[in-house]
């Protein structure tokens, strides 16, 4: 089926057309329709197959030409680069008609934000920390909003996510649409999303938790020590000049980076506690290729859209299975082949396991020739623990005794902003610290 017949306006045909898509893809062809028919959508697909355009469309038509002071439409991701790249796409797909959106996430100045709200908006794109801040200021307005979107959705309802979500909630109308698009949904996330929609239609245009069959998935077993030798070694050996490597923390992500590039091999650190120019920076330097190895979080590389990535690495394995999925799923894209390696230590057997048992099938095990798995005496000192900070990565923490300040102690508001922005930046919005080590 074409996307002439889907029954979209001209205007976003010729704009598909212009990006190069004729045929829509599985999860578009299932889900523009019963957007533009109103209803209520529970989606699950694979990474890479489109998702994004499969509500932005029928959303902008829905939209039409016409403006309003108030948004109408909400997009609630779980970090800034995917706030971003859904921003990106309303606007490539909106920009031969009159609608305006505006993108909201932490780690950038509030003015220019309140801005966009006070000058009017129809589409507002935002994660959830940065967007309370400025509904609980008197910044925002929601009680316009005609459709509620959650991108990621799985993420964005977890135990990380479901607090904030609640209360953006309480600003947005009862009456509404409600879209949930994202590759993988838990029995326990399902749950949850049921008491979100109302009668919805449930669109699952892959098996659930497959990955995508073009991917060539293998594990190398290597003790812990070692791991850092063999991802070089595979590097090199193999002239892979793009390499997409998933850490479990943001301090190992940052050590990480470091001993790679005393390897020789250019590499930047993707996580919360980055400022939001350092994550462009990486991620420009990332996809025009002056940085060869990205070292990112779970959290923080959902919204990497990288055409023909060809290789992700899990140098520690995921601790809920699901992200296993999420991982490799940034290559391998729009049918693109892709390589994904993980590297298991003895206590990751255990991850190994749920994660074959979860995806269906055991994952082809890989010899790495020139190369020592197992650890020495030598390797004990590069894998001693760091100290770890005792403020959280957010906020320094206050001096002994405390008190005073006088005229020179922030406002009110300003130390709302600066604990939020301490106690959400890791696994929300962005900016600032703590979180739970994504």
């Amino acid at each position: 089926m074409p996307f002439d017949q889907l029954g979209l306006a001209p205007s976003l045909l010729e704009a598909v057309a212009a990006a190069g898509y004729s045929e829509p893809t599985p999860i578009q062809a299932k889900a523009i329709p019963a957007v533009l028919d109103g209803q209520d959508v529970l989606a699950a697909a694979q990474t890479g197959t489109g998702k994004t355009a499969a509500f932005t469309l029928p959303l902008l038509h829905r939209l039409g030409e016409s403006q309003e002071k108030k948004p109408r439409v909400l997009v609630l991701a779980p970090t800034r680069e995917l706030a971003a790249q859904v921003n990106e796409s309303v606007r490539t797909y909106g920009k031969s008609g009159a609608i305006r959106s505006t993108v909201i996430f932490g780690g950038v100045g509030y003015q220019p934000q309140i801005a966009q709200f006070k000058k009017g908006v129809d589409i507002v794109v935002a994660t959830p920390g940065r967007l309370l801040d400025l509904l609980q200021e008197g910044h925002a307005d929601l009680s316009n909003i005609q459709t509620l979107v959650l991108d990621e959705a799985d993420r964005m309802l977890d135990m990380g996510f479901i607090h904030d979500i609640k209360r953006v909630l309480k600003y947005v109308p009862e009456k509404r649409q409600t879209l949930l698009f994202s590759a993988t949904f838990s029995k326990d996330i399902r749950k949850l999303a049921a008491n979100l929609l109302h009668k919805p239609v449930e669109i699952d245009v892959a098996p659930r938790n497959a990955t995508a069959d073009r991917i060539d998935q293998k594990v190398v077993m290597v003790e812990k020590p070692r791991k850092r030798a063999v991802l070089s070694h595979l590097i090199k050996e193999n002239g892979w000049h793009q390499v997409l490597v998933f850490a479990r923390t943001k301090h190992g992500a940052n050590r990480l980076c470091k001993q790679l590039d005393s390897d020789g091999l250019p590499a930047a650190a993707l996580h919360g506690n980055k400022s939001q120019n350092a994550r462009t920076k990486a991620l420009d330097g990332f996809k025009n290729g002056d940085i060869q190895v990205l070292v990112a979080t779970d959290i923080a590389a959902r919204g990497i859209d990288i055409e023909s990535l060809p290789y992700v690495v899990n140098f520690e394995l995921p601790n809920v299975s699901e992200d296993y999925v999420h991982r490799i799923g940034r290559t391998g894209r729009a049918g693109e082949a892709g390589e994904a390696v993980s590297l298991v230590g003895p206590d990751e057997r255990k991850l190994l396991k749920d994660i074959e048992k979860l995806i269906g099938k055991q994952i082809e095990r890989m010899t790495v020739e020139g190369v020592d798995m197992r650890a020495g005496e030598n390797d004990e000192a590069d894998e001693r623990p760091a100290r770890r900070p005792n403020n959280g990565g957010g906020n320094r923490p206050p001096k002994r005794g405390g008190g005073g300040g006088g005229n020179n102690a922030p406002g009110r508001n300003q130390q709302r902003r600066r604990s939020r922005g301490g106690n959400r930046g890791g696994n929300r919005s962005g900016g600032g610290g703590g979180g739970n080590g994504s």
